[in-house]
């Protein structure tokens, strides 16, 4: 935390002339921070700071078909079906990450892995940073998920998963991005062949 004492700080066009926590838990950390702005005026800027990664990952079986979860999402107290997600900690390796999420929302293990994009998921006001998989080559076991979740499991086509995002039914913004990035990168011809002839299946 720094104090008026601490000299000012630049941040791109902002002067930073202090910083506070407001808040803090094991995920989250909430700063304010005393700011000089682009144009001169005073003014503050808030910013969540996350202490994991956002982990996201597409598994795709020999069928093309997918795996959603469900859940309720506390922000907005509503029902969310999405792809396979959470926290990695900064400390993990992004793809063990993706391993150990898989597993424990579905049950599924993957033995071929592909990256498809990383992402600054809400950059005006936290530095959340996502990285997305695809995964293929899947066997099916049982799923292990925290305590504090109570999820749903349901396999869907890769064709009803896109009509879903397209159509507003999934509204997650980190699924929208594995999902178009994965059919983009297969329309480009970035993806072995066989995960390309899935997702077109």
């Amino acid at each position: 935390m720094a104090d008026d004492s601490d000299p000012p700080k630049t941040n791109g066009p902002w002067t930073v002339r202090s910083t506070d926590v407001s808040y803090e838990n094991p995920w989250i950390r909430v700063e304010t921070s005393a700011v000089t702005h682009p144009d001169g005026s005073d003014g503050i800027y808030g910013v969540v700071r996350y202490a994991n990664r956002a982990i996201g990952v597409l598994p795709i079986d020999d069928t093309g078909h997918t795996w959603l979860v469900g859940q309720h999402r506390f922000p907005f107290d509503a029902y969310s079906w999405e792809l396979p997600e959470g926290g990695g900690p900064m400390a993990d390796a992004p793809l063990d990450a993706a391993r150990r999420e898989l597993a424990e929302e579905t049950g599924l293990t993957a033995e071929n892995w592909h990256e498809v994009g990383r992402w600054h998921l809400s950059n005006s006001v936290s530095d959340e940073k996502a990285i997305g998989y695809i995964a293929w080559g899947l066997t099916e076991g049982e799923a292990r998920p925290e305590p504090s979740e109570e999820l749903s499991v349901r396999r869907v086509s890769f064709t009803k998963l896109v009509t879903m995002c397209l159509e507003g039914e999934i509204s997650d913004g980190f699924t929208h991005l594995i999902v178009f990035a994965a059919l983009a990168r297969a329309q480009r011809g970035e993806l072995p062949d066989v995960v390309a002839r899935l997702l077109e299946a």
